[in-house]
């Protein structure tokens, strides 16, 4: 983040990216009249919860962050199939048949996405019909 007129950059501290995101999804969800109380009440409930069960979702999510940029895994860019091509016999099996069964999973998550898609266009559509139906019947009289 760079401040206006200045060569200066600020970090944000560690977890705090996290602890906006979840107050943005409540907000986004409960759509509160008054938001700066809504997140006050939100930041006092997460310190309750913090304070009762020793979790912190600031730190973990921080520590998501740093694993996730921090660990060669997730730098490389080689898929698994590639990985089978070296493996062989039957360890290729075996990580053949895992793969098959993530490909299944993934495929019936991307099926839920694809009919949540066409229920929302399907609704888009019937508001924009009811829309101009309204408009023409204003037009008509």
């Amino acid at each position: 983040m760079a401040v206006p007129f200045s060569n200066t950059h600020l970090r944000l501290p560690r977890g705090f990216a996290t602890l906006l995101e979840g107050l943005a999804r409540e907000v986004l969800r409960e759509q509160p009249e008054e938001i700066p109380a809504f997140a006050a009440k939100y930041f006092e409930d997460l310190l309750k919860k913090r304070e009762k069960t020793m979790f912190d979702p600031a730190e973990w999510g921080a520590k998501l962050e740093d694993r996730f940029y921090n660990n060669q895994a997730f730098q490389k860019t080689e898929s698994l199939k590639d990985e089978l091509k070296e493996l062989s016999g039957e360890n290729a099996l075996v990580m053949e048949s895992e793969l098959d069964e993530q490909d299944l999973c993934e495929t019936g998550i991307k099926e839920a996405e694809d009919k949540a898609a066409i229920k929302i266009q399907k609704t888009y559509r019937g508001y924009r019909a009811r829309k101009e139906v309204k408009r023409l019947k204003e037009e008509g009289q």
